[in-house]
């Protein structure tokens, strides 16, 4: 992936690279991102988004970033504006024992694999965030810092974490104690206390966070 200039970074993600291809006569183009990648328990999560072809959701999705530049607040907005205004979208996920199985990066592909299997239009071009989907026989464009430049990255990025945000919370029910609704699984201080307390739950990546004698040494 060659170097970025990070002060060519446009204010908000836009549509240009999405118009380039449209002026070309691609018309349906899947954006796509992860969520989860580092964390040290539950899924990988990628979304796929296409957008209409226009200028308008660019207008309709206003303010609509890489989801770690939002609040929960904000991301949950922009997830019904997202719903509303594309034309397809697709969530999959690649569980932690796939991910301690195959590695992280084949799991987040394979993730972003069965996002793109859950779109109801069939996308001729794929904008991909610093990824690239060997085994996915559609043009790719990979971009660097590409939820920050391209809308339909942006989207994806929101509908990823907002649905790995769901199922954290939901496996908070399931495994209390952790914190999984406060912390999603990545490896903050008091996730780390709990893993000293409790020991793993089946949800945890082994290979991101062993367990010898009880210990969970910091592996990220």
């Amino acid at each position: 992936m060659p170097a970025f200039d990070l002060s060519l970074l446009p204010p908000d993600p836009d549509l240009s690279f999405e118009q380039a291809l449209w002026e070309c006569g691609t018309i349906t183009i899947a954006g796509i991102d992860e969520a989860g990648r580092g964390a040290l328990a539950g899924p990988v999560a990628a979304a796929a988004v296409i957008l209409p072809v226009g200028p308008g959701s660019a207008i309709q999705l206003k303010g609509t970033r890489d989801s770690k530049q939002m609040t929960p607040h904000q991301r949950e907005e922009a997830r019904e504006r997202i719903r509303a205004v594309a034309l397809s979208w697709g969530v999959g996920f690649a569980s932690a024992e796939e991910i301690d199985s195959l590695g992280i990066l084949p799991a987040t592909r394979l993730a972003a694999s069965r996002a793109l299997g859950a779109l109801t239009i069939p996308p001729a071009h794929l904008l991909l965030d610093y990824l690239f989907l060997p085994d996915i026989p559609l043009p790719q464009t990979a971009l660097v810092k590409g939820d920050c430049r391209s809308l339909s990255i942006a989207a994806a990025s929101v509908m990823a974490k907002t649905a790995r945000d769901a199922q954290l919370c939901e496996l908070d029910l399931r495994y209390p104690g952790y914190g999984f609704a406060a912390h999603k699984g990545y490896g903050t201080q008091a996730h780390r206390l709990a893993l000293e307390r409790l020991g793993v739950s089946p949800v945890h990546r082994l290979s991101f966070a062993l367990q010898p004698r009880n210990k969970v040494p910091i592996t990220l």
